[in-house]
């Protein structure tokens, strides 16, 4: 629902706007865009019927706003060969949009960890309960355990971790791991906290009702910031509202039926800080 929104509303800007669903053997983006089957989608340029991805970006409804779609991935899709997964990689990198939003599936596995990876800017999205609270951190560790095993050589990495208790699902891993690639090659450490340093993760709050607490976004931001590398920025609240789940019904992008609802407000802000000025972007490309 965010992904769709988020595009039409950069696409009104006129912003020339392309939604990627990587959400692989259970994409849904197309039900939130209200968009009809195609069978052309990310498994026309997986099966090489067509050569470039942007062949396969549909237009929508919404002027500059064109959706690739996964819908007829074969199940298996979920579990993409390196291969696989490199090239769509390769592709979305290469895409001629002035913002490129993918549509990522929920867990830790590495097809979704490294499609987040693509670049440096991803966005997450929570609930204000505790559990979902949990799993924005736990999907964090994930990021920083990946990012350090991509830094590092295997043989780096095993060396290093060898002596380390690495069981469990804590902050701690990641920095363990930092702390000793320091204290055996500070050159590479200085590496490793620099290539965490790039990463500018954002966050939404969603479905945030009366009851709760409005300022819960700005805390997660500021023990974001104390403990991680990387920075951390809250983009804003979008409030409970029970016409969202009447425009999915619909199929009609929740914007353009409901754009007077403060949750449609919550939206355009939130879309706001995500602008920059042309000159200073060049194509962004963000995971949501």
């Amino acid at each position: 629902m965010i992904t769709a929104n988020l595009g039409a509303l950069l696409a009104r800007q006129g912003n020339r706007v392309v939604l990627v669903d990587l959400d692989l053997g259970a994409s849904n983006l197309h039900t939130f865009l209200g968009q009809p089957d195609t069978d052309r989608g990310l498994e026309s340029f997986l099966g090489k019927a067509v050569v470039h991805l942007d062949q396969v970006a549909m237009p929508t409804e919404i002027a500059n706003l064109f959706f690739i779609s996964s819908r007829n991935c074969l199940t298996e899709a979920a579990n993409l060969y390196v291969a696989q997964k490199q090239k769509i990689i390769r592709a979305i990198q290469k895409l001629d949009f002035d913002y490129v939003l993918m549509d990522l599936g929920a867990g830790t596995n590495f097809n979704m960890l490294d499609f987040f990876l693509t670049t440096n800017q991803g966005i997450f999205i929570c609930t204000p309960e505790p559990t979902s609270i949990e799993n924005s951190f736990n999907f964090i560790k994930a990021v920083y355990f990946r990012v350090i095993k991509k830094t590092l050589k295997q043989t780096v990495f095993n060396r290093v971790t060898r002596r380390l208790d690495l069981s469990g699902n804590t902050i701690d891993q990641s920095f363990r791991i930092i702390n000793a690639v320091t204290s055996q090659d500070p050159e590479m450490g200085v590496l490793l906290k620099k290539r965490l340093s790039d990463f500018h993760f954002r966050f939404v709050v969603n479905q945030l009702r009366k009851n709760d607490d409005p300022s819960l976004g700005f805390k997660i931001e500021k023990v974001c910031n104390r403990h991680f590398y990387s920075k951390f920025t809250f983009l804003g609240n979008i409030r409970y509202d029970e016409r969202i789940h009447e425009s999915i019904l619909m199929r009609k992008t929740f914007i353009l039926k409901y754009s007077h609802a403060p949750s449609a407000k919550d939206l355009a802000r939130i879309a706001g800080r995500l602008i920059v000025p042309k000159e200073e972007r060049g194509s962004l490309k963000e995971s949501v």
